[in-house]
């Protein structure tokens, strides 16, 4: 009997939206934080983004603080 392999990219996640768990897809993107055009390059955080399968709600949590 053969299983088939997860998806890496989904997570199963309590989405508060949803009010249960779900299947949300997982990514790491890089966010600059400043506003201002000077040395916005220096205000770059890496953030965790969850996006809810089921109602497309999107939470993004910065890696820093996690």
């Amino acid at each position: 009997m053969a299983t088939q392999p997860s998806d890496p990219d989904s997570v199963q996640e309590n989405c508060a939206d949803c009010g249960g768990e779900t299947l949300h897809d997982v990514r790491v993107e890089i966010r600059t934080e400043s506003d201002q055009e000077e040395n916005s390059e220096f205000s770059r955080e890496p953030y965790r983004v969850a996006v809810c399968q089921t109602c497309e709600s999107e939470t993004a949590t910065r890696m820093n603080n996690a």
